[in-house]
């Protein structure tokens, strides 16, 4: 192992000889990603629309699971708990992203 090094000089390493051409193109080389776009915060109404479509498509979705196991009528009592269980859970799932992304008031 050796020891480190106290002398200044030699350990700041020698400058390189300027190569403006050369340093633009390894800029250049480095910055290959493409440009970054930005895209526009969604508006308070976009986020509220978000919310109800996601309302909609889950509801839709749980019509079409518990028509698909509505075959034992002896289950039924079963299945109507289970769907207003799975109601009430999405519609206070959406009451909380709305209160998340309230609606503005018109002043005036």
């Amino acid at each position: 192992m050796t020891a480190p090094i106290h002398d200044q000089e030699a350990a700041t390493p020698a400058p390189r000889a300027e190569q403006p051409e050369q340093d633009q193109q390894a800029r250049q080389a480095v910055n290959l990603d493409p440009p970054t776009v930005r895209l526009p915060r969604p508006t308070r109404d976009d986020r509220r629309t978000e919310i109800v479509d996601r309302l909609l498509d889950a509801l839709e979705d749980l019509v079409a699971r518990h028509r698909a196991l509505a075959g034992n009528p002896a289950q039924v009592d079963l299945h109507a708990e289970l769907i207003a269980a799975e109601v009430a859970h999405e519609l206070s799932v959406t009451r909380s992203a709305l209160r998340r992304a309230p609606h503005l008031r018109r002043t005036g």
